[in-house]
């Protein structure tokens, strides 16, 4: 049996996935939209904050989030599967196959080697994609996702559908990675970002701990990617750029590592901020996010999160 206030969590995340589905049929179009980029943004960022809680940062998760997004929209492109269960699949077990071969190596880094690592893998990417031709090379190309489970969907469903599909998986990752952390495996993320050689002398192995949770980020931002993939119904080697992966860690950074809720709020409001900014002021949009990222790391160097944190501790 879970402690009540393990079940007390459990249950707060569940609430938000029902009132966020029950919100999908009343909202505006560019509301929706908003919420979808966000759920996307959020799933990838749950990630990286097990990352930062193990004490490391990738600055090239875009490789996952393009690795999903690709696996998904093969399976349409060639395989002519447009299932969206299917495609999200697809996205998970490819980041989750490449991270296992390639965290062997990272998982021997740490600091700005692991994060400089992470970033050449994705760049490398990056460079072989916009050499395919027949992967559309810089253009990428159309995804069509028109089934859920068999089942056929709609034209003028597919917005909500896909909308939906983004907070269930949403919901069920953060679910799952709250109990993940709550486990022996899960903490030792702090104490391997604490101290490593206490949790070596403990009989832990810190290389087999990192490992498990790059790949678990990896696997995360596969399934963000996939879901990218068919909210916006295209994909390009843009996904695994650094810029990309940039804006990952801004998000990280601005929602903070307190709780599973962190990297979902710290999306929407990354978004928020961004399309109201480029909406109103088009030419300057970047300097509102990066004067919103100063003022949270002077003010709230724990990131938004901490907001909660202090009015609890108070």
């Amino acid at each position: 049996f879970w402690p009540p206030h393990r079940l007390r969590r459990y249950a707060a995340v569940v609430l938000v996935g029902v009132v966020l589905l029950a919100l999908g049929p009343v909202l505006p179009s560019w509301a929706v939209s908003l919420l979808n980029v966000a759920l996307c943004y959020g799933t990838v960022v749950l990630g990286m904050m097990l990352l930062m809680r193990t004490g490391i940062v990738s600055f090239g998760h875009g490789l996952y989030y393009c690795l999903g997004a690709y696996a998904a929209g093969l399976l349409d492109h060639f395989g002519k599967m447009p299932d969206m269960l299917l495609m999200v699949g697809a996205g998970a077990v490819t980041a989750g196959l490449v991270a296992a071969v390639l965290g062997l190596l990272l998982a021997k880094y740490r600091d700005i080697f692991f994060a400089m690592l992470s970033l050449a893998f994705s760049m490398i990417l990056y460079g072989l994609l916009v050499k395919t031709a027949s992967l559309g090379s810089t253009d990428g190309f159309n995804v069509a996702a028109k089934t859920v489970g068999g089942v056929v969907i709609a034209e003028d469903s597919v917005r909500i559908v896909v909308y939906s599909l983004a907070v269930v998986f949403a919901t069920l990752s953060a679910f799952l990675l709250h109990q993940y952390l709550a486990s022996h495996q899960g903490r030792l993320a702090g104490a391997i970002k604490d101290n490593e050689l206490r949790v070596e002398y403990m009989g832990a192995s810190v290389k087999a701990a990192v490992h498990r949770n790059y790949v678990i980020s990896a696997v995360l931002a596969g399934i963000g990617g996939a879901l990218m993939a068919v909210n916006i119904g295209h994909i390009d080697p843009e996904m695994t750029y650094w810029p990309q992966s940039g804006e990952f860690v801004f998000v990280a950074i601005l929602s903070g590592t307190g709780s599973v809720f962190a990297p979902l709020g710290g999306a929407l409001v990354f978004e928020a901020i961004r399309s109201f900014a480029y909406e109103y002021s088009p030419n300057t949009w970047q300097m509102v996010l990066g004067i919103t990222m100063l003022l949270v790391m002077i003010f709230l160097p724990g990131g938004l999160w901490s907001l909660f944190t202090r009015k609890r501790g108070a």
